[in-house]
C-alpha cells in the first residue's frame, strides 16, 4: 500500500480531517518564506491533537542545526525533510531521523544523488523550479525516476485526479502532497482530501 503524507498543515481542523481520512504522515512547514509557514509555538499546539502512529514530519530549508533540533522539540516532531542543499555530513551531524528532498531536473542522475545519503529514510522528489524549493504545484517528468531503487516519496503537481496515476506509472513508497488538495495556500480542503485518499486506496 502506498502511504500518504499531506504537507503544510496550518489548522486544526484540517488536521482532524486528514487524521480521519487515514492519511500516514502529516508535514509542517518551518520555511518563513513560504505560505505554508507555520510557526514552532503553533505546530506544538496542532500536533498536541495527532494520535500515535502517525508521522509528525517537519519541512526546513538550509536551516542551522541548532534551530532544527529546537523546533523538533517545540514541535513534537519524529522526522525532519531537508528540502534545501544540505549536505550528507550536516544531516548526519543533526542526529535526528530524516528523509532528503530533490528538486529534479531533466538530467539529474537521481540514483547518485540518493547514494550521497545512505542514512536518509527516504527520498523525496519533487519538481525544480528556479528559486522555490518546493510546494510549486509542478510537475516533473516520473520516466526519470528509477523504480524500486530506495524508498521513494513522489511530490509536485500530484492532485485526487492524478494521484491513482502516479501510484501506478511509479510505484512510489509514498505520495507528498500540499496544494493540489488545497483551496487556497495553507488552507486544505476537506473534499480534495477524501477524494485524494480515494483515489491512492482504489
Amino acid at each position: 500500500m502506498t502511504r500518504v503524507k499531506f504537507c503544510g498543515l496550518r489548522h486544526k481542523d484540517d488536521i482532524a480531517d486528514a487524521v480521519a481520512l487515514g492519511v500516514d504522515a502529516l508535514g509542517f512547514v518551518f520555511y518563513e518564506p513560504s505560505s505554508r509557514y507555520v510557526a514552532p509555538e503553533d505546530a506544538a499546539t496542532l500536533t498536541r491533537a495527532v494520535p500515535a502512529f502517525l508521522t509528525r514530519v517537519g519541512l526546513f530549508v538550509n536551516e542551522n542545526a541548532e534551530t532544527i533540533k529546537r523546533i523538533f522539540e517545540i514541535a513534537r516532531l519524529n522526522l525532519i525533510q531537508y528540502h534545501g542543499e544540505e549536505s550528507p555530513e550536516f544531516c548526519d551531524s543533526v542526529g535526528l531521523p530524516y528523509i532528503k528532498a530533490f528538486r529534479v531536473q531533466q538530467d539529474m542522475d537521481i540514483r547518485g544523488a540518493i547514494d550521497r545519503y545512505p542514512n536518509a529514510s527516504g527520498f523525496l522528489l519533487d519538481a525544480y523550479v528556479k528559486g522555490q524549493p518546493g510546494g510549486t504545484g509542478e510537475r516533473f517528468d516520473w520516466g526519470l525516476i528509477p523504480r524500486s531503487y530506495a524508498p521513494i516519496i513522489l511530490a509536485g503537481g500530484l492532485t485526487p485526479d492524478n494521484a491513482k496515476d502516479a501510484i501506478e506509472q511509479v510505484a512510489p513508497w509514498a505520495l507528498d502532497v500540499s496544494g493540489g488538495i488545497e483551496s487556497k495556500p495553507g488552507r486544505k480542503d476537506p473534499d480534495k482530501m477524501a477524494r485524494f485518499m480515494d483515489a491512492c486506496r482504489s
